[in-house]
């Protein structure tokens, strides 16, 4: 264990220090980067259940008037007809159509004794938190929406894998295995608030579940007596990329478009918010440049910045890369001009002045069966 000064720390860290973790900083927050080895905690996600301590993200509720159709204008997606109990993954966009944060938004229905009062919750990235709750703050109208930061009320453990269902039943009087994907309730455990969603950053089935520190404390430790794998940032990012899932400040950033990094599925050009004239122009003309998955040939892998090729001529940069343990495979993502961005189009990866092949391949590595 490293002692990191000056960094905060999660209601869990005193429990993850009890499991030998690895420590690192993270956005300013001390957080595990693993507790015994990456590959097993990978593989315990991909093949029974793992957990994991997020409470480092950004937690922000909000509640007023009409907030589906004030939060509506600034990302891409439609959120009008969201319903209760049901969960957007969407962008917030600056005006040049760049990604200021890729968050997810909780819809959690209208006030029983005035339909026009929503309530909601975002789960922003840590790294973006500040910034996000400026944006929102300076964007909607404060007037008539009440927001709230979380980020260091509550805990958020996500507990992942195709077991996280029979692990988590017992502790709750609804049936978490009706919960559709992208869905979420609020329950109590222990007379606490306990809120649960079925979303995840794995490419396994899963929850994330929001709640008070001591409850968190006490459904760690619960987890790891049924034998949940603790798991670390490090094996999140492996599973995270081999389901091809974009990183923030790695993948994307203000200067890309959610058309560039390949999140057309969340743009909805129906509805007027900030940034549709870029997205507009860019559907309409397609973009300059794209995020593909990449495949190495071999097994020397293409890291964050490493030059991309085509006939000896650098095009794009790889954003990500890691040796897929599941896959046991060197697996990237990188942006490269749309005239090279179709499958099974062959690159050249610069690694240490050398020159390795790479071919563009379909999306997702890995797809949960």
């Amino acid at each position: 264990m490293t002692e990191l000064s000056n960094l905060l720390r999660t209601p869990l860290y005193s429990l993850s220090c009890k499991s030998h973790a690895r420590f690192t900083d993270f956005a300013g927050w001390e957080m595990a980067l693993q507790y015994s080895s990456l590959k097993k905690e990978h593989l315990a996600v991909r093949e029974s259940v793992g957990m994991f301590d997020i409470s480092h993200m950004g937690k922000f509720s909000l509640q007023g008037k009409n907030l589906r159709s004030s939060l509506n204008y600034l990302v891409p997606s439609d959120l009008s007809n969201l319903e209760k109990g049901k969960a957007q993954y969407t962008v917030l966009l600056n005006h040049n159509g760049g990604i200021i944060d890729d968050i997810i938004f909780y819809y959690q229905g209208e006030n029983e004794n005035d339909h026009n009062i929503e309530s909601g919750i975002l789960i922003v990235n840590a790294s973006t938190t500040a910034k996000d709750w400026a944006w929102l703050r300076k964007n909607l109208n404060t007037q008539d929406i009440e927001l709230k930061d979380n980020t260091q009320d509550f805990a958020l453990i996500a507990l992942q894998g195709k077991q996280a269902f029979q692990i988590l039943n017992p502790l709750v009087k609804e049936d978490v295995t009706v919960i559709p994907n992208f869905g979420h309730l609020t329950t109590t455990i222990d007379n606490e608030m306990v809120f649960i969603a079925r979303t995840g950053y794995t490419g396994e089935d899963g929850f994330e579940i929001m709640t008070t520190p001591l409850i968190a404390q006490k459904l760690w430790q619960y987890f790891l007596n049924n034998n949940v794998t603790p798991c670390g940032l490090g094996c999140r990012d492996t599973l995270r990329l081999e389901a091809a899932m974009c990183l923030y400040g790695q993948d994307m950033n203000e200067e890309i478009t959610p058309l560039e990094a390949g999140l057309g599925w969340i743009v909805n050009l129906n509805h007027d918010f900030v940034g549709k004239e870029i997205l507009s122009t860019q559907k309409r003309e397609n973009v300059k440049k794209r995020l593909v998955a990449i495949k190495m040939e071999g097994k020397h892998i293409a890291r964050h910045g490493y030059p991309i090729l085509i006939n000896n001529e650098t095009v794009g940069e790889v954003t990500s890369g890691t040796l897929s343990p599941t896959l046991n495979k060197a697996i990237a993502l990188g942006y490269v001009p749309y005239n090279y961005s179709k499958i099974g189009q062959k690159l050249t990866i610069e690694i240490r002045e050398k020159l390795y092949p790479a071919i563009v391949v379909k999306k997702p590595f890995y797809r949960r069966s």
